[in-house]
This record gives C-alpha cells, sequence and structure tokens, in this order.
C-alpha cells in the first residue's frame, strides 16, 4: 500500500492548503506535516525532513487547494524508433501468443471398418488391411482409431451398423460387401467410402466409372461376369461329361451375378437351376433338390455370408456328393473341391492405400477403381478322391494351389 500524502495544517497568513505530491504509482514522495507556525513559502517547502520536491512537480489549483504533481514528460514524436530490445519483446511474445492460445492438438484419424463375419477369431482380410496400414506408417491404436462393427453373417444388421458409423463422424469408412456398400451409401454422402468388392460396382450403379468413380465411394472390386465364366468354364474342363449345373446365390447378392452366371452357363451348354437362400437354415434344400433332380455340380457365387458359413456349405456339398466350386481358397483349405478367384488379403492391404491416400487429402472420386491382379486355382484332391474324381492334368497343371 502507497502512504497517505502529508496533510499541511494553515498557518499565519495562510488559506488552508492541502499539499501532495503525485509519483509514479510505486512509490510517493514523502511529505511531512508542518506545524501552523513554521514560515513557509509556498510553493517551494523549506525545512522538512525527507527528500525535497521533485524539479518538476507543479501546482494545480483545485476547489480546496492546490495539488503538486509531476508534469507529464512530453509523449515520443510520431515515427520515433522503438528501442531494440523492445522490439526484440514484442516480437517474440507475438510469435508465441498462437502457440499458447490457438494452437489445436493434432486430431487421431478415425476409421469405421464394416466387416461381414465376427471379430472373433480376427479375419485374415482385416489382419491384411492392419498389415498394409503399418506398411504405410498407420499404427492402430497410436497414429489412428479403427472403430469395429461386425455383421456376424445377419444381414438385417447392416443399414443400423453403417449408420452407427456414420454417426462416429469416421474420417473414412472400408466396407466389404455389395449390401455394406449399399448401406454405407445411404447413410451418408460426405464420409469417404473405400470397399473391397467382387460385384462390378458400375454395373451395381455404386460409382460412375472404374476410372473416375465421383462421388463418396472408391476401392477394389472384380467384374463378376468374367469371373463366373472362367469358373464354369473349369467346371466343364474338370468334369467334360456335366450337362446341368445348379447356381446357388444369396438372396441380398445383386440379381446382376445370377443373370451373368446364367448367361455364362447357358454358353457353355449347361441346363441351369438356380437357387436364391437367405439364412443358413435354408442352405441344404438347395442341395437335396440338386441332387434329386440329377444335376451333376453347382457353383456357389460370390457372398461374404456364404464366406463366413463356407465349412457348413462344403458339408453339404460332401453330404450330397455334389462337386462344387467356389470364390476363394479358403473353401478349398477347408475341406471345398476345386476355387478359383482372388487373393482376397492383397486387395485388403490394398485397401490401406486408398485409406491413406484419402486421410492425406485425397478425393475419393478421383481415386481409380482397381481390379485384382491376380488370380488363383486352388484343388482339393483328397477332396475329389472322395467324391470319386480325377482331375485332368491340364486343369491340375494350371493350379496356384494343390491340397493333397
Amino acid at each position: 500500500m502507497c502512504p497517505r500524502p502529508a496533510r499541511y495544517r494553515p498557518g499565519r497568513g495562510q488559506a488552508g492548503v492541502d499539499y501532495a505530491v503525485a509519483l509514479p504509482r510505486r512509490w510517493i514522495w514523502p511529505v511531512k506535516t508542518v506545524d501552523s507556525g513554521s514560515r513557509i513559502r509556498e510553493p517551494n517547502v523549506r525545512g522538512l525532513e525527507g527528500p525535497p520536491k521533485p524539479p518538476n512537480a507543479r501546482k494545480r489549483p483545485g476547489a480546496a487547494g492546490a495539488l503538486l504533481e509531476f508534469a507529464r514528460r512530453p509523449r515520443a514524436k510520431a515515427g520515433r524508433v522503438v528501442r531494440p530490445i523492445g522490439l526484440a519483446i514484442v516480437l517474440t511474445l507475438s510469435a508465441l501468443a498462437p502457440v499458447g492460445a490457438n494452437a489445436q492438438p493434432t486430431k487421431t484419424p478415425r476409421i469405421g471398418f464394416l466387416g461381414a463375419g465376427n471379430a472373433v477369431p480376427v479375419p485374415s482380410q482385416l489382419e491384411a488391411f492392419r498389415q498394409g496400414l503399418r506398411e504405410l506408417g498407420w499404427i492402430e491404436s497410436q497414429t489412428l482409431t479403427i472403430e469395429y462393427r461386425w455383421i456376424e453373417g445377419s444381414p438385417q444388421r447392416v443399414p443400423a451398423l453403417a449408420a452407427d458409423l456414420v454417426r462416429l463422424n469416421v474420417d473414412v469408412l472400408v466396407v466389404t460387401g455389395s449390401q455394406a456398400i449399399r448401406a454405407a451409401k445411404e447413410a451418408t454422402a460426405s464420409i469417404p467410402i473405400v470397399f473391397v468388392v467382387l460385384v462390378d460396382p458400375v454395373a451395381a450403379g455404386f460409382v460412375k466409372s472404374f476410372a473416375r468413380p465421383g462421388g463418396n465411394l472408391t476401392g477394389l472390386a472384380s467384374q463378376f461376369d468374367e469371373l463366373s465364366t472362367k469358373q464354369l468354364q473349369l467346371v466343364k474342363e474338370t468334369l467334360p461329361k456335366l450337362t446341368s449345373i445348379a447356381l446357388l446365390q444369396r438372396v441380398e447378392s445383386p440379381s446382376s451375378f445370377l443373370k451373368a452366371a446364367e448367361t455364362a452357363a447357358r454358353g457353355l451348354g449347361f441346363s441351369v437351376r438356380s437357387f436364391k437362400v437367405g439364412g443358413p437354415v435354408e442352405y441344404e434344400s438347395p442341395f437335396r433338390a440338386a441332387q434329386s433332380e440329377r444335376i451333376g455340380a453347382i457353383q456357389v457365387l460370390p457372398s461374404p455370408y456364404f464366406n463366413i458359413h463356407r465349412r457348413q456349405l462344403i458339408e453339404l456339398a460332401a453330404k450330397y456328393r455334389l462337386p462344387a466350386i467356389y470364390e476363394f481358397k479358403d473353401y478349398v483349405q477347408d475341406g471345398g473341391l476345386m476355387s478359383y478367384g482372388p487373393d482376397i488379403n492383397p486387395m485388403f492391404r490394398r485397401a490401406a492405400s486408398y485409406v491413406d491416400r484419402i486421410l492425406k487429402g485425397a478425393r475419393p472420386g478421383d481415386l481409380p477403381i482397381e481390379r485384382p491382379a491376380t488370380f488363383e486355382l486352388a484343388i482339393n484332391l483328397k477332396t475329389a478322391k472322395a467324391l470319386g474324381l480325377t482331375i485332368p492334368q491340364s486343369v491340375l497343371g494350371r493350379a496356384d494351389h494343390v491340397i493333397d
């Protein structure tokens, strides 16, 4: 606290005058009270204890007397140069201010992954996707976060799961299967969607073209009509006396799948019997019907739900002694007769590169859709023997994977 200025008590021949000295705010110049009998010459007070008044003090008249205060120093003229030290301090503080006040922490990207299967055991496709991210410097739980939603073989859950990921406002959605693509596209027109699918996305109406998909979708896809034709050619070459074939499709799969397969089968001279099934409880009926109608083989059309239940399909084919061809080598490794299709794991690993480019600012509609680089033929000789079949050397020699 600053001391209160001393009061001058009126003396002989003097009107009552209060004296105070106005000093800088840090301290007040002390003034001692003077008895009324002292002889004082105003404004230069002599005989007071303490230091004298500053030389630039002046008297300011007031209603009750006069106040002694410092005269203000003249202000710096316009254009006067600021001292270098002060300028340096100002510039330093100006540069540092945004860092403390306005800088925002780096946002960790969040990916939404809508998988057709189950979380446990970890699907090989998911591990391939994670590997692709790691190769590009994205480490889960460190440099990005992945929100998982699993369909678990229940197609009716897909719309709600897709909407849930959209509500989380993820930075990118990764989906597999045509139903998941459709649900994600209906849920958002702004969040980028990266898909891995075997359906032709142009024919299905998801994108404008392979070269420039447009909108918020891109990814990896195969044109099923080419894949289906090649599968049926392999069946005919393996079973040269075959005259009829059954086609098995999930009800939620695109109708273009079935039309393409029927066209290819008839083009190869087969009579065709088509079946559409919903859940696993409906799977056995087509196999039973095919056996009773003496149909010689069955083609299982692509579906992520068939892939989830592939062991059941393999067991039914063995039970009704029907040679079957599938899309992925996983079927053959689990006991199916033969498969022809893309290696799905590299497709998921490549999907990570789309996520990487989108997170770095690329627009999904400008990224061309990639087709699978390689297709694999897998044959299970143990299953062929159980069915009483001999695989021609012309087919066996082209196999990428042979299981004895």
